[in-house]
């Protein structure tokens, strides 16, 4: 089985949960604490092994390559001031990773966004990772290796398994699975965003995926919805139908970075987790809590 070795990123959304901001602001550079949100999407690719990166954009997006591009000047001024550290993070952009970039001309889905990544990747198999998914792990593996390494065993697309509520199932494909090793599952079917009372199970698929390259075939014979839009769930159901598609309850924690709540979130645990920011956090917190 071939190893994962390259990873697609679709960043070609409007952000329109985000509104106003991202009028002006792409929602993926969005910082948590000091960081854009897609950093962390790179990073976790980059210590999954895959160095080879698309970042599928769209108009307006011009800034999500200026952030990974040389910047001479900048580092020429930090170089004069002798500002070493940020120095080495302005550097660290630029080695991160091999990234490469193409624009999705009409913003018309998700399933037609991977089609653009076909030349990339070629007969290769790839992990796709969701800009608005950050998953946290500190012991375990990132987690789109841990798909990874369950795709490489089985050689089945494989995607992302959360447990939600049923509060929170209108927001995720749905999934009926039968559980065949520990954490993961072979799914027998898959709905798109189903009202609760339809709910087929409590089992939602994120914003991580491992694919065969076959998927082009597959979403370009998947029908389209009445307004005219390929869904990727769709085609993934077709994988389903036919035994071929897996899902793996990953560990970690995800933060849905697209939704205002969720991403304040992470901002506060992502500082308290921060060496140079968690103590003076940690009692500003408790200072405010006292107020409440």
């Amino acid at each position: 089985m071939k190893k994962v070795k390259k990873a697609v990123i679709p960043a070609a959304g409007y952000g329109t949960r985000f509104l106003p901001i991202t009028k002006a602001v792409c929602k993926e550079m969005l910082p948590i604490v000091d960081k854009p949100t897609l950093q962390y999407i790179v990073e976790e690719a980059v210590a999954s092994g895959m160095r080879e990166i698309l970042i599928i954009t769209g108009r307006n997006k011009k800034s999500i390559e200026d952030f990974f591009d040389y910047t001479p000047e900048l580092d020429a001024v930090l170089e004069e001031n002798m500002q070493e550290e940020y120095l080495k993070l302005s550097k660290k952009m630029e080695n991160l990773a091999d990234i490469y970039f193409v624009r999705q001309k009409h913003p018309v889905g998700f399933a037609d966004a991977v089609l653009y990544a076909q030349p990339f990747t070629g007969d290769e198999p790839f992990g796709i990772l969701l800009g608005d998914d950050i998953i946290y792990t500190e012991k375990e593996l990132p987690g789109i290796r841990q798909l990874a390494d369950s795709f490489e065993k089985t050689g089945k697309t494989t995607v992302a398994l959360m447990n939600v509520p049923d509060a929170d199932i209108p927001k995720y494909a749905n999934v009926k699975a039968r559980e065949i090793s520990e954490n993961l599952f072979s799914i027998e079917k898959i709905v798109e965003k189903p009202a609760i009372a339809e709910k087929i199970s409590n089992d939602a698929v994120i914003g991580r995926y491992v694919v065969e390259p076959s998927i082009y075939d597959v979403i370009r014979r998947t029908p389209p919805s009445p307004k005219g839009e390929v869904y990727f769930t769709d085609a993934l159901g077709l994988l389903a139908e036919n035994g071929a598609l897996h899902g793996y309850r990953f560990a970690g924690k995800r933060y849905d970075a697209g939704n205002k709540l969720d991403y304040l979130k992470a901002n506060i645990e992502f500082a308290l987790r921060d060496p140079a920011l968690g103590d003076g956090m940690r009692a500003y917190l408790k200072e405010l809590c006292g107020k409440i």
